[in-house]
């Protein structure tokens, strides 16, 4: 494995916010941009319960989105043609009953839909023709995979996790995704495994190739890497085991201003399972409500008209945003540099 940015001695200081790092850097106040991006969390509901989960999702959880939201989750859509991408996201979000549909109206609309798949998902029960019914509806699937390593999957996700992943990588690939040619994008994604920034994206991707392809026979698009923020069920394995200001201290240390323009949160609008309206998934899950300014920003979907009017309004900020700038900066996309 690629070696991760291990933690450092710790010298954080919560007085210095975020937005001081931006002002002393000469980037000024994190600014929208237009919004190209709708990020749908249809609920927290999910099959597994990983260490590093921002969400904190897990098989208890009741949080899901309703058909009436998902419906103005369409509408939005449908009324913002410059939104090229519908992004949905969880839990696990083929286990909303509003999953198909969403996709199915957002392909009818021309859209890109990206499926944000923990893969063990398939082998639930009723999940059995889902990896056709993405095929077909051409859906992108950013599938979570932690490492090529069972033993590190395990730690993350639980034992067993590592053998089902890569039965659905393959079963994927079987209908052609990941395949050249097929159009059909099935990229993976990393977290480091505990309290490090993740290693070169570019040079992870190739060690993840070479392993997956000679072990397995399993073939994917792109990695991208996403470092593990500071938040939910995360922040509390950092608190238990007294390494949170450590690694506040590492994401602070590693501040790259090169890393604000590409942000996903100038471009994207963030929506909750209860049609509330954030500038990214991290916000919602910390409950800061969309933009820096509550006087000029809608607070649900239902407050929206044009999304055209976000442009330009500041993004609400706090120290965890230190994760997205850190090194070479993270997002759903991966690694910004």
């Amino acid at each position: 494995m690629t070696a991760s940015i291990p933690l450092e001695p710790a010298i954080f200081d919560d007085r210095r916010t975020f937005d001081d790092a931006l002002r002393a850097s000469g980037a000024g106040t994190l600014q929208r941009k237009r919004v190209t991006t709708l990020q749908v969390n249809v609920g927290k509901l999910c099959n597994m319960a990983c260490h590093h989960c921002h969400v904190e999702a897990g098989p208890t959880r009741t949080e899901i989105m309703p058909r009436h939201i998902a419906a103005r989750v369409a509408e939005v859509l449908a009324q913002n043609p410059g939104v090229e991408l519908m992004d949905l996201t969880g839990g696990a979000p083929e286990l909303n009953p509003s999953f198909r549909w969403l996709v199915s109206e957002a392909r009818r609309l021309g859209r890109r839909v990206i499926d944000r798949c923990n893969l063990t998902v398939l082998f639930e029960p009723g999940m059995e023709d889902l990896p056709r019914f993405l095929a077909e509806h051409r859906v992108e699937i950013v599938a979570s995979l932690p490492c090529y390593q069972p033993e590190n999957v395990a730690k993350q996700r639980g034992k067993g996790a590592f053998d089902k992943s890569v039965e659905a990588l393959g079963a994927l690939n079987a209908l052609g995704y990941g395949q050249a040619g097929s159009g059909l994008l099935l990229d993976l994604v990393y977290n480091p495994v505990g309290a490090a920034l993740p290693p070169a994206q570019t040079a992870l991707e190739a060690a993840y190739k070479r392993e997956l392809g000679q072990l397995f026979g399993v073939t994917f698009n792109h990695l991208l890497t996403i470092t593990n923020m500071p938040i939910q069920r995360f922040a509390h394995l950092l608190d238990r085991t007294g390494q949170y200001e450590a690694y506040m201290s590492l994401l602070v240390n590693h501040f790259n201003a090169a890393t604000v323009a590409g942000l996903m949160c100038r471009s994207l609008l963030n929506v909750g399972w209860d049609g509330r309206l954030y500038d990214c998934d991290f916000n919602q899950m910390l409950e800061l409500p969309l933009g820096a300014d509550a006087t000029t920003c809608p607070r649900t979907l239902w407050g929206l008209s044009s999304l055209d009017a976000l442009e330009g309004q500041a993004v609400a900020t706090a120290e965890h945003c230190y994760g997205c700038t850190a090194g070479a900066g993270s997002s759903c996309g991966g690694a910004l540099q």
